[in-house]
């Protein structure tokens, strides 16, 4: 019966005559009788098209703080961690960007701003990603500190990230240059600080801009 699906849905979209809406008709009958593939088939194209979130949605509060256990790193500003009730959420850093460490629509597109070649926005965002893969190993506690927007469209939580030693992930990525100021209203509560930090770090040719990576 897998042969009738493609048959079927060529009848449906075509301009019919009468004899073949009847033959259409019949044919999905026959189909709907045999089984369950329809239905299969209906689910897996539904399964296609649905959203990708990063996470489940969690409710977190506005300027609030929440202890977090690292599990992975996927990249130099987000990585997935499990809040303290176990529920295991996807955080992306607030007011930083850091360049991509693999192909896709955002590296081709730092590239161009960037003017550089995709290959080196790769390994400058490899290189940006095991910076904060240094800090933020496995099983590493974190304090996760929400702004006056929790998290993004995808799902994602949007923080400030305090290391064991109190020091801000965010301000250090700046700091050390293995990041860019990237400021999203209305979450701006240290906008001011990390500004400062790239204009030291660019000055110092710290981290990536010594690769000479521009300052957008």
């Amino acid at each position: 019966m897998q042969g009738i699906i493609p048959i079927v849905l060529k009848l449906l979209r075509q301009k019919k005559s009468g004899l073949g809406i009847l033959a259409s008709a019949g044919l999905l009958i026959v189909f709907l009788l045999s089984g369950g593939e329809l239905n299969d088939f209906i689910k897996e194209k539904k399964e296609q098209h649905k959203p990708k979130n990063y996470t489940a949605t969690v409710s977190l509060k506005p300027n609030s703080r929440y202890s977090c256990t690292v599990l992975r790193v996927y990249d130099g500003d987000t990585f997935k961690c499990r809040l303290e009730g176990g529920k295991e959420v996807k955080v992306r850093l607030i007011g930083v960007d850091v360049p991509e460490s693999s192909k896709n629509i955002k590296a081709y597109r730092d590239a161009e701003r960037a003017k550089a070649d995709i290959s080196e926005i790769i390994e400058l965002g490899k290189k940006a990603k095991e910076f904060t893969k240094s800090l933020l190993k496995k099983g590493t506690e974190v304090v996760l500190e929400t702004d006056v927007q929790p998290t993004d469209k995808y799902g994602r939580i949007l923080a400030y990230v305090y290391l064991p030693d109190g020091r801000m992930l965010n301000l250090v990525l700046i700091e050390e240059g293995y990041a860019t100021v990237y400021t999203i209203p209305p979450n701006v509560k240290y906008a001011d600080k990390f500004k400062e930090a790239q204009k030291r770090a660019v000055k110092l040719k710290n981290g990536l801009w010594s690769e000479g990576m521009k300052s957008r």
